[in-house]
């Protein structure tokens, strides 16, 4: 069964299902969606989740008790099977349902004692108070948010512009608050940020335009929610499929528009591991064949002039498999097995024309910007620069070495994980 990826954003739903969304008055139980600080820990995927990702999918189960896991998996992200022209077709449908039953079935093959849809979708907005569906909720160990639009949760569990818990957002809250794990891969780990939830947008658009508030038609425009999604992780904003969709350049720009000193950009595969979250004892680690990329902007400076926008002093830290950090210390730990890496080629650094790995570039090739970082960091050069595919300004990310710049390695030719590797933007 195919399942969505949310690699670029399909439209959302019909007005009609949205304005009922959006109009819904809070319950008299509603809660609000105040941090879930506590004992409980989050996987939040970057899209791509593979179904014979035995690593992450067993980390997600042995959270949620083992062999006695029981989950709950929410795909309210998808459309409902309502508005999906192959619904009635187990081989072709991509809705809420279907996707739901294709994660229930994963689940259980990896291991989980049981695992079940829980009915909210835009075909079932009031299902998210019902209090049967609550009590299903509560008898789950661990949940899974399935990919999609995370603008979809937004409408189905929570409370429109009051922004507060339906009575389900608010039972899988206390959940989390008193241990359980709460999984979510593409959409299903963006809706986890706090405030300045991203919506969409391309990073060279981005660059050029900046950000709106708001959910735009054009998949292109930096948009974003002020109130954010469920807040299950604050410590930074989130972004997915970061490598796949070159969206370093939106993380940059939304992050810097909006006040905030920290980015994941989580990559397709790959799961961010938080315990404790929203705590003074929150710790993340990364598990996954790709890596999670930590954008520092506390030292950022911008400017705009009649050229157009401009960025210095962010600071891009690349993390890898087994690799932790203290998001309160700001502090890498790498992997064991990993050693600093000695800069030893003296060719120059590859021209990267596209930076961002645009849409519009048939030859772009995904991970641009990482490669970039790679390259500089197992070469003798202390700078380079790479433009985006674009023009009119065409933009150049300036990538530099400075003190605070380490680079750790398990083969002695790759950097699998780097810290602190300067970064501006500049328009041409």
């Amino acid at each position: 069964m195919p399942v969505p990826t949310g690699a670029r954003r399909t439209a959302l739903v019909g007005s009609t299902a949205l304005i009922v969304a959006l109009t819904l008055a809070p319950s008299a139980h509603a809660q609000s969606s105040a941090p879930a600080g506590g004992r409980g820990s989050l996987v939040l995927i970057g899209g791509g989740l593979k179904a014979d990702n035995t690593q992450i999918y067993g980390e997600i189960i042995k959270r949620a008790g083992g062999s006695k896991a029981r989950m709950g998996v929410l795909t309210a992200a998808s459309i409902p099977a309502s508005q999906d022209p192959d619904a009635n077709d187990p081989a072709n449908c991509s809705n809420s349902a279907c996707n739901g039953a294709y994660y229930a079935g994963l689940f259980k093959q990896h291991g989980a004692a049981d695992a079940q849809w829980i009915p909210v979708d835009l075909d079932h907005i009031a299902n998210a108070d019902s209090d049967e569906v609550v009590r299903q909720v509560n008898s789950m160990t661990g949940f899974f948010f399935g990919g999609g639009d995370q603008y979809r949760y937004v409408t189905t569990l929570l409370h429109g512009s009051a922004h507060t818990d339906s009575k389900v957002l608010a039972a899988i809250r206390a959940k989390l608050a008193a241990g359980a794990v709460v999984s979510g891969s593409s959409a299903g780990a963006q809706i986890a940020a706090g405030a300045d939830m991203v919506t969409g947008g391309d990073s060279y658009e981005a660059l050029r335009d900046g950000s709106s508030p708001g959910y735009f038609d054009d998949p292109a425009r930096l948009g974003y929610l002020p109130e954010g999604g469920f807040g299950f992780l604050r410590s930074g904003l989130i972004d997915t499929h970061n490598g796949t969709n070159g969206r370093e350049g939106r993380a940059l720009r939304l992050a810097a528009d909006t006040g905030h000193d920290r980015v994941y950009a989580l990559e397709e595969n790959t799961a961010l591991i938080v315990d404790d979250p929203n705590t003074p004892r929150e710790r993340l680690r990364v598990l996954g064949p790709q890596g999670v990329a930590v954008l520092d902007l506390r030292q950022v400076r911008t400017s705009n002039s009649p050229a157009g926008w401009s960025l210095t002093g962010a600071r891009y830290s690349y993390l890898s498999s087994g690799d932790r950090y203290d998001p309160n210390r700001w502090q890498i730990l790498p992997a064991s097995g990993k050693w600093p890496l000695i800069p030893l080629s003296a060719s120059p650094v590859p021209v990267n024309s596209d930076v961002f790995y645009s849409p519009a570039n048939p030859a772009g090739v995904p991970y641009s910007f990482l490669n970039t970082a790679r390259a500089l960091t197992a070469s003798t050069q202390r700078t380079t620069t790479a433009s985006t595919f674009e023009s009119g300004p065409r933009f150049t990310v300036t990538f530099t070495k400075q003190p605070g710049f380490t680079a750790w390695t398990s083969d002695g030719a790759t950097a699998q994980t780097v810290t602190g590797l300067r970064i501006a933007v500049a328009p041409e």
